[in-house]
């Protein structure tokens, strides 16, 4: 039988199994963020790095512990404001896996190493995205418009940002 609680059973005594429930509920969260904004197919690497990037934020910004018992709807605004445009979420996920590793957060050693996982596949994973920054018209006639190779995290970043808004 496995505790329901957050972290699972502590891997203690015999046969014990820790169950990476804080992150697995931040990245059931993130999913349906995305999936209720149908803003690209599930299969998508695009979704992936999406689902992510929010997944490390609604897990990183719960400090308390508290992310299982709290009304999704009530951390939005917070969720908003550390996706935001104008925001150093890169560090600030950095900051926050290095807190949670030097033993702060009461994060389970199973969570950790999913988030670490998922932040690893964001930072090494690039994706075929439009270049935001090139000249409007200098594409030459195509449709598409001339297209960059991004880090996962700088496309699903704003993907997750545009999903909390459509919520």
């Amino acid at each position: 039988m496995l505790d329901r609680g957050r972290e699972g059973t502590d891997g203690g005594g015999a046969g014990g199994l820790t169950v990476p429930m804080a992150w697995l509920y931040a990245e059931y969260i993130a999913d349906e963020l995305l999936r209720s904004g149908d803003l690209m197919p599930p299969t998508s690497f695009e979704f992936r790095a999406g689902r992510d990037a929010l997944a490390l934020t609604v897990f990183l910004s719960d400090t308390g512990g508290e992310l299982c018992g709290v009304e999704v709807v009530s951390r939005l605004e917070t969720w908003l404001s550390l996706t935001a445009y104008d925001q150093p979420w890169q560090e600030w996920v950095r900051e926050k896996l290095a807190e949670t590793s030097a033993g702060g957060a009461g994060r389970s050693a199973a969570d950790l190493e999913l988030a670490r996982a998922a932040w690893r596949w964001l930072r090494e994973t690039e994706l075929l995205a439009p270049d935001l920054n090139a000249v409007p018209g200098g594409a030459g006639g195509e449709d598409e418009g001339p297209k960059v190779w991004t880090p996962a995290w700088q496309l699903g970043l704003p993907l997750g940002h545009l999903a909390i808004h459509l919520f």
